[in-house]
This record gives structure tokens, C-alpha cells and sequence, in this order.
């Protein structure tokens, strides 16, 4: 499990500093037709600073209809959260679970665009300005 771990901080820090300018994403998707969120996500960011991030954000089915798991691996930290997907919005709260910063919690809001990528707004608690989150699929 380690050795897992150290290969997700790996892999987010070779995407971190390998981020080029983000794609445009597509329009956001109709609340009654929006794509599959399962898979994982090329993450570009600005925190609530204006400092610049990038990472992986993977999804994975929840324990009901519409909730998900979510794991983003960003600057060294592994983060997890669960989400509830309404319509075309996909909220959620997270939080550090090892890395530099365990002690980091937050929620946020990611809207669903008709390619299946993300865009929305990541809130760290006590921090009062939002960070700014794409998620980009994968090829599968």
C-alpha cells in the first residue's frame, strides 16, 4: 500500500510540472443528459492565492445512485472526498489524508460539461477565497 502511495505522488508530481496550458472545455452538459464521471482526470488549478496546481482527480462509483468517490493526488498530497451528482452538479466535500498538508478539509462544486470533463470551485475550511479546478478524462 506504501509503495501505492508513492507511486500516486509520483505520477502527480511528473503531471504537475509536465501542465501546459489548459484545453478549452466544452459547453456544460443538460442536466438530463450528462456524460459518465467514472474514470480519472487531468487536473489544472489556480488556489484561492492565484498559485497554480495541477494533479489527477480519479471518480469511482459510491455506495448509492449519484455518490461518488473522489481521490485528487496534487503537490505531493493525497486528498479524498465523496460527492452527490445532480443534474449536471456534482458537490462535494474532501479531505488530506496523507502527504504535507493532512490536516487540510474542504467542499466544493464541480459542473459537467457535455465531454465529461469538470470545472468548478474547491474551498479549503478557514480559507475564504475558492480555488478554480478543471478535470480533464484520460484517454481510457
Amino acid at each position: 500500500m506504501k509503495r501505492l502511495s508513492i507511486l500516486f505522488l509520483l505520477l502527480a508530481l511528473l503531471l504537475t510540472s509536465c501542465r501546459g496550458d489548459p484545453a478549452p472545455l466544452g459547453a456544460d452538459a443538460p442536466a438530463d443528459n450528462v456524460p459518465s464521471i467514472l474514470g480519472s482526470f487531468a487536473l489544472n488549478a489556480t488556489d484561492g492565492s492565484g498559485e497554480e496546481y495541477g494533479g489527477t482527480l480519479s471518480i469511482f462509483a459510491g455506495d448509492a445512485p449519484n455518490e461518488y468517490k473522489l481521490q485528487w493526488l496534487v503537490s505531493g498530497d493525497i486528498q479524498e472526498g465523496t460527492g452527490v451528482l445532480e443534474g449536471n452538479q456534482l458537490t462535494f466535500t474532501w479531505n488530506s489524508v496523507a502527504g504535507t498538508d493532512q490536516n487540510l478539509s474542504g467542499h466544493g462544486s464541480y459542473t459537467v460539461t457535455v465531454n465529461g470533463e469538470l470545472h468548478g470551485e474547491r474551498f479549503i475550511d478557514g480559507v475564504e477565497e475558492p480555488g478554480q479546478e478543471s478535470a480533464y478524462p484520460n484517454p481510457k
